[in-house]
């Protein structure tokens, strides 16, 4: 198996293999790119997006900035929206459905890092190159999904669909499908049902 078969496999590998590096070079140039155009410049930033991402359905949105590790490995459904500061190492694939929202500062992290500091350490090659191992593991957001601000989703997680997860959560485990969840660690608080539609709130209607 190559550097990235490992990689997205979810097993140990070198990132600094010069196939990966060459994507993470370009992923970066890509972003920082897209992050110097004005909303206005729709047709360059879709572009970008285009070149960037495995995937990025139609009506997608990507406020900006934006920072993603490889990109490629990243796919959007259709009518996405990441609000600012959305940051996706996505050294593992990242699946995110259709009608899913960010609030600012959201990070996708699938990498992994051994715990013990000998393992997870910079190792020597004989030609005096560092390298060390790292391992990933995937990310999957259901449909219809909105992660409040500062929420960061850890790899190995699959977030059901209609989910809510509160500002400022740690997700470090599945959950299940329309859950309203939220802390560090990230719990199910309760399920969302019909009686939190907005028609029941009569202090915020017109």
């Amino acid at each position: 198996m190559t550097e990235q078969e490992y990689m997205l496999a979810g097993k140990l590998y070198d990132p600094s293999d010069p196939l990966l590096a060459k994507q993470r070079e370009t992923a970066h140039r890509l972003s920082w790119e897209y992050n110097l155009l004005p909303e206005t410049e729709e047709e360059k930033r879709q572009a970008i997006l285009a070149q960037l991402l495995g995937a990025c359905g139609e009506g997608t949105f990507l406020q900006g900035p934006i920072q993603f590790d490889y990109g490629i490995y990243t796919r959007f459904g259709k009518r996405c929206y990441t609000n600012f500061n959305f940051v996706v190492l996505d050294v593992c694939p990242v699946h995110i459905g259709d009608d899913v929202f960010f609030g600012p500062n959201c990070t996708l992290a699938p990498p992994m890092h051994a715990l013990l500091p000998e393992e997870r350490n910079l190792r020597r090659r004989a030609d005096g190159s560092y390298y060390d191992l790292e391992y990933g593991k995937p990310i999957t957001i259901g449909n219809g999904c909105w992660m409040a601000s500062n929420v960061t989703i850890c790899g190995g997680v699959t977030i059901g669909e209609g989910c809510v997860i509160g500002a400022g959560s740690v997700v470090t485990r599945d959950i299940p499908p329309h859950s309203l969840a939220a802390g560090n660690p990230c719990r199910v608080i309760r399920p969302i049902t019909p009686a939190d539609s907005i028609a029941a709130k009569a202090e915020i209607q017109r």
